[in-house]
């Protein structure tokens, strides 16, 4: 998935909190803060984040010099695994010329937004709103404390950040040099779905506001490799959509692309037929029966029909048919589109399916019509 925190929206029950980057990133500059106008750090360092908690953090470094002051926080994302579990968020505070206000700035490790269609600016940090509110709050909380400058610079880093993009979809959006600072609620729920549509949904912004009137959202990495060589796209174009078809084709609907491509897989495809949106294992499995039904359709065989409803995965029941020269491929590639359709219905987009096997070699198209 892309660099965004797994955000409070009804996680996995049982499993431990942690927090965004953003509420590290916050934390530490209201220690640095702290240190550069009172000379001493609070260590832990309490924060109040949007929907009015008040967790601290203990501080894992500090330093000063004239006119300036740092401190640290490693960021604990609890039991999810998030690619800046472990890392240290650093916050360095100076003043700023007089009239500046609040400035950020990206340290070694946080990006620098260079497409347009995010929530930033071309040529800002990748420090988002939500984070940039939750500094600037804390800031002032800490002025009313213990004074100190209206007009500060606040550089964040993420140590060994530009490596840890590498496993991002960072560098796809635009955001170039690092990580992105990140959070809408400051915490992070294990294994929850709202960072990943929230990735999918910047995704699509992007595509948009760099002129591209085709986008390609996939199920898994074979497939997006696969239909970027068959329409020779650009990585901006590529969606990386997991299992949530449902979530990608709403948000579609309300900010339309006029040529939309879902590239999955066979097994993916045939639950997309079934009418589901979340395609995880957990939502639901393969209906071998409508998968026998569909070759019934097709023509096969009494044999082939009986052994389609007793395979033991949807790759099976897709080989059978293969050997049996029964097209279900296609037939499951237009159910998928059917279900798909039903959702982006009246948003003039032109969608296509496309399935891939599990060497991207393509099984079948629906080529592009008016959903």
């Amino acid at each position: 998935m892309a660099d965004l925190d797994k955000e409070a929206d009804g996680g996995t029950p049982h499993l431990r909190r942690g927090w965004t980057t953003g509420s590290c990133a916050t934390a530490a500059t209201r220690a640095a803060f702290e240190g550069l106008v009172a000379g001493r750090f609070p260590d832990p360092v309490t924060v109040t984040l949007p929907g009015g908690q008040t967790p601290a953090f203990a501080l894992a470094t500090t330093a000063s010099g004239e006119g300036w002051a740092r401190t640290g926080v490693v960021k604990d994302a609890g039991d999810d695994p998030d690619v800046t579990h472990g890392a240290l968020v650093l916050a360095t505070v100076r003043p700023a010329p007089a009239g500046a206000g609040l400035v950020f700035r990206a340290g070694p490790g946080v990006g620098t937004v260079t497409r347009p269609g995010l929530p930033l600016a071309v040529g800002e940090p990748a420090i988002n709103p939500v984070p940039r509110a939750m500094i600037a709050r804390t800031l002032d909380e800490a002025r009313v404390a213990i004074g100190g400058p209206e007009d500060v610079e606040v550089e964040i880093s993420i140590e060994n950040g530009e490596k840890l993009a590498e496993r991002t979809l960072n560098g796809r959006l635009g955001i170039i040099g690092g990580l992105s600072i990140l959070g809408t609620t400051g915490i992070v729920v294990p294994f929850s779905c709202a960072a990943w549509i929230a990735s999918i949904q910047r995704g699509i912004d992007v595509a948009r506001a760099s002129g591209f009137i085709h986008v390609a959202a996939s199920t898994g990495n074979t497939s997006e490799q696969a239909v970027k060589a068959l329409h020779r796209l650009d990585d901006v174009q590529l969606i990386d959509m997991g299992d949530f078809v449902g979530g990608t084709l709403k948000y579609l609907r309300k900010a339309p692309v006029p040529r939309v491509t879902l590239a999955l897989g066979f097994a993916k495809c045939v639950k997309l037929g079934q009418g589901l949106l979340d395609l995880h294992s957990k939502r639901g499995s393969v209906d071998l029966a409508a998968l026998s039904s569909i070759a019934a359709d097709l023509g096969g065989s009494d044999e082939l029909i009986r052994a389609v409803g007793d395979a033991n995965t949807a790759l099976e029941a897709l080989m059978l048919c293969r050997d049996a020269g029964i097209p279900i491929a296609d037939a499951v590639a237009e159910r998928g589109f059917a279900t798909a359709a039903t959702v982006v219905a009246g948003s003039g987009m032109e969608l296509e399916v496309v399935l891939f096997d599990r060497n991207g070699g393509l099984l079948a198209s629906t080529g592009f019509r008016q959903a």
